[in-house]
């Protein structure tokens, strides 16, 4: 919508204010007053005036004709990711395991499902962590297992 002489007074009395009021520098009051002489529509001299308490017209009432550029609109942050608890319980499990002669493979392998399970469902991070638990719990476990076998096979041929 076109703005008016009056639309453009009003515009230039919320920058005295805002001046007055010590929220504009000398130098931004001066360019944002012959921006608002010069603006031809409702939508720029909303913009002029937008953060500043008082505008010329409600802001609900008006919809800008072009969107505002993404590099003017605040920055969005990511939500925070975090990682398993259990996955890094895994891997923690499953690097304990020649330290701890394996009594730590079985743990390293429930936490490792637990973990990926849960990964799955919330899209955490962690799936390295828990893989990794993974596979050193099962090569204890399958290693422990393999000498016990060669242990009662050179049992049994002893006998």
């Amino acid at each position: 919508m076109r703005a008016s002489h009056a639309d453009r007074e009003r515009a230039v009395d919320v920058l005295k204010a805002g001046f007055a009021e010590g929220r504009l520098s000398q130098n931004e009051y001066e360019q944002r007053l012959t921006r608002a002489y010069q603006a031809q529509t409702h939508t720029e001299l909303q913009m002029l005036v937008s953060d500043l308490p008082m505008g010329p017209v409600p802001q609900a009432q008006f919809v800008p004709q072009r969107p505002v550029p993404a590099t003017f609109l605040p920055m969005q942050m990511p939500p925070p990711v975090t990682t398993n608890s259990s996955a890094t319980g895994a891997l923690v499990c499953g690097l304990m395991t020649p330290v701890t002669w394996g009594l730590t493979a079985i743990p390293a392998v429930i936490l490792g499902h637990k973990a990926r399970a849960e990964i799955r469902r919330t899209g955490e991070r962690g799936d390295g962590q828990a893989l990794t638990g993974l596979v050193l719990g099962w090569l204890a476990i399958g290693g422990w297992t393999l000498m016990f076998l060669v242990w009662i096979l050179l049992a049994a041929v002893n006998l």
